[in-house]
């Protein structure tokens, strides 16, 4: 069995209302083309570094604009809406960083809140400090969809390889991989880790990303990808905003397992001596 997905390369700003449409249109055009789920990159709804300026607009979820809109249009043009993730206000008052599944009826399937943060001082003189603003989630999540299980990620969890071990032990087919890389992390990483991602839990791996110079100044790599289990690139959007399609098939995923069943073979690594 074969599923059509599409995917939203965006350029999100400072500005909820005006992501909620550029989300909403898409909603509606994939589902006039025959896909069956749209994935949208990690904060699709608010990309904005000025955290004051951007506490305004992060509400709890049930507040959420974005999502009020977003759940509608997939009710109405009735397909399933991975969105990469939107900034929430928790109940405890903090931030998460959330990954959220919205099914055909427009009702929440999933929820996923980014567990690595990304703190870290590039070469290139950017310094970003996630973790002074957002909590990092505690749970692996996974969640049955029309295109298979679907295994839950943000952006900078994809260096953290016991995530993907984790979501291969559970057998996923797809995991999201939402993104909003840096250009220079982008050039020297993106593909790279992508492709072994999917090698090592023989899963499609479906990477919606942020692309081009946004509002509050930062630029981003784009280059959205759809990868096969056996690390082929199917689809690599480059750097214009827009969307792309691609068809993940089943029978791939297990031609792949059969041929070289990594998970069926792992092992539990022994402690180190001394340890």
């Amino acid at each position: 069995m074969s599923t059509r997905v599409a995917l939203l390369q965006m350029t999100s700003g400072i500005d909820p209302a005006q992501n909620a449409a550029t989300i909403c249109a898409a909603v509606g055009e994939v589902a006039g083309e025959g896909a069956r789920m749209l994935f949208t990159p990690e904060m699709s709804g608010l990309l904005d570094r000025d955290r004051s300026r951007a506490a305004t607009h992060i509400v709890p979820e049930s507040e959420n604009p974005v999502l009020a809109s977003v759940r509608e249009a997939a009710a109405r043009s009735g397909i399933w809406v991975a969105l990469g993730s939107l900034a929430v206000r928790r109940e405890d008052g903090r931030w998460a960083n959330r990954s959220l599944l919205i099914d055909d009826t427009g009702a929440i399937a999933a929820r996923y809140d980014k567990i690595h943060m990304f703190d870290v001082d590039l070469a290139s003189g950017e310094s970003w400090r996630e973790s002074n603003a957002y909590v990092p989630g505690e749970e692996v999540i996974v969640a049955d969809t029309p295109a298979g299980r679907l295994g839950l990620t943000v952006c900078y969890d994809i260096r953290f390889p016991a995530l993907f071990e984790a979501l291969g032990r559970a057998r996923c087919d797809v995991i999201a991989i939402p993104a909003a890389f840096t250009v220079p992390t982008g050039k020297a990483h993106w593909h790279l880790l992508q492709r072994a991602r999917a090698v090592e839990a023989s899963a499609w791996v479906v990477a919606a990303a942020q692309t081009g110079r946004h509002a509050d100044g930062r630029e981003t790599y784009g280059h959205s990808l759809v990868v096969d289990p056996w690390g082929e690139v199917v689809l690599d959007m480059g750097e214009k905003a827009g969307i792309g399609y691609a068809s993940l098939d089943q029978a791939r995923t297990t031609q792949v397992r059969s041929q070289l069943p990594s998970l069926a073979n792992r092992r539990e690594i022994p402690k180190s001596a001394g340890s």
